[in-house]
């Protein structure tokens, strides 16, 4: 039984009390005084993740349902949890190298992980509309956080740009679905198109597509994925690190439930386009990130075709394919905040050192690095026995129990490209004789714990998946 309470946004309250206690100690913090700001971040982070845990199960609402803490939304915190607090963790060396302003930055980084967590719980349109809006705004700033930076500024501007025109699709969309329905729940939208039955007006099937619009470009789907290696490129490499996987996270969380819910009743119309996209994305992700030789653009390129992935499995719909977004959210977030989290610590105040050259022969000066780095890609790659391979394995098994044998089937070739160049890194860095003139600055314990425990949440999700699987299972039954 639900339980009307104020209790589903506890975490989301948790980690924006922190941003504000981030907004108020760089007030007032002297000039040169070193303050850990940080660390009110990771606070903020625990007591959220105290906080969906002993949610877990009970299906708290808040403000008359529009936001429901179900083990689905829970499932999404938790990961941006993780996503959050190995963010913090890695970010202190990118803030000294580049002299950011680690308050402004952390308190900007915990508001959009507060958009996030809305987005994840929320079963109102209008909610998730505000939701995107907070998360968007925030990352938006972080893209330009190099302010003397061009290429920064460039990817901010057109990721704000490409990002505006994006929500007028989606809040078109939402409005189109009030005017048919009387209301923007989901619940009570699904009722409406269910009781439609056969009866699909092209208003229905409009509002349908303008919101798959907003949604896809918020994954990175092509056609809608034209700000995604700019900005990638552009931001602080830990800021990518952190846009290629909460938003994605939280952005597939929205979508399934939207579409897996609410527009449940017409699935016939929307699946075909689904389809369409999700080989798009995976062909054009993997095809043009052969051809980069920036390992930011690279895994911007490998970011696309991930997402198309994740499409795969939406499309599919059964219980496999819903469980394993879940399990791939999780897995991919850790697996791609390790490979970012690498190419950050290597950058230097003079060069950012994310160029393919840059890492030949690391495994001569920084062998753990060459290591951990190694075991992200090769998840990335999706071979075993790391948590990638067992992800990929659930999305194209979902795909074949559904009949959509043409998306395993391109899924996998796609799959096998990609290890090209994933594996030209690590050819790059154990073959190669060192370049010349590129410094390797010395890497703090914190940030390579943070490393240390995305290499570990690989192997132990590769070699024994099924108490997450069966977790995500759980967790897609109380919503669809």
């Amino acid at each position: 039984m639900l339980q009307s309470t104020f209790a589903a946004i506890v975490p989301i309250v948790c980690v924006t009390l922190a941003a504000i206690a981030a907004m108020v100690a760089e007030a007032f913090r002297a000039k040169d005084e070193r303050m850990p700001i940080g660390a009110l971040g990771l606070i903020g982070l625990g007591f959220a993740l105290a906080g969906s845990v002993l949610l877990w199960g009970r299906n708290a609402t808040s403000f008359g349902g529009t936001l429901q803490a179900d083990k689905f939304g829970l499932f999404i915190t938790i990961t941006l949890v993780i996503v959050g607090v190995l963010t913090i963790m890695l970010s202190g060396p990118t803030l000294e190298r580049e002299n950011l302003p680690a308050g402004e930055y952390y308190a900007v980084t915990l508001f959009a992980i507060a958009g996030m967590m809305i987005m994840a719980i929320a079963t109102d349109l209008l909610v998730i509309f505000i939701a995107l809006e907070i998360l968007s705004l925030s990352v938006y700033v972080l893209t330009g956080m190099r302010r003397d930076d061009p290429l920064s500024i460039e990817g901010a501007f057109k990721y704000f740009l490409l990002g505006a025109f994006s929500s007028a699709f989606f809040l078109y969309g939402v409005a189109l679905s009030y005017v048919l329905t009387g209301s923007t729940r989901l619940d009570r939208i699904g009722s409406y198109m269910a009781a439609e039955g056969m009866n699909v007006s092209p208003m229905m099937l409009m509002a349908v597509g303008l919101l798959l619009v907003g949604f896809a470009f918020k994954v990175s789907a092509v056609p809608f994925h034209m700000w995604t290696p700019d900005a990638y490129e552009g931001a602080p490499t830990v800021v990518t690190g952190f846009m290629s996987t909460g938003v994605k996270a939280a952005a597939f969380a929205a979508f399934a439930r939207v579409f897996l819910s609410a527009f449940e009743p017409l699935r016939a119309d929307w699946t075909p386009v689904l389809w369409g996209i999700a080989i798009l994305t995976m062909i054009l992700g993997t095809v043009v990130g052969v051809a980069q030789s920036n390992l930011k653009r690279m895994l911007a390129y490998s970011s696309i075709a991930h997402g198309g992935y994740l499409l795969v499995a939406l499309v599919a719909a059964n219980e496999v394919g819903k469980a394993a977004i879940l399990f791939y959210l999780l897995v991919y977030a850790v697996t791609n905040l390790g490979a970012f989290g690498v190419i950050a610590l290597l950058g230097t105040k003079d060069r950012p050192n994310d160029e393919l050259r840059d890492y030949a022969g690391l495994w001569q000066s920084r062998p753990a690095l060459a290591a951990l780095m190694t075991v992200f890609l090769l998840s990335l790659g999706g071979l075993p026995p790391t948590a990638g391979f067992v992800g990929k394995w659930y999305v194209f098994s979902a795909a074949v129990r559904a009949g959509y044998y043409d998306l395993a089937i391109i899924g996998m070739l796609t799959s096998v490209v990609s290890v090209f160049f994933y594996l030209r890194v690590v050819v790059m860095m154990y073959m190669a004789e060192p370049a010349e003139g590129v410094s390797r600055p010395v890497i703090g314990t914190l940030a390579f714990s943070a490393l240390a425990v995305s290499t570990i949440a690989i192997f132990y999700l590769g070699i024994l998946p099924t108490r997450l699987l069966d977790l995500a299972a759980a967790s897609v039954g109380t919503i669809f």
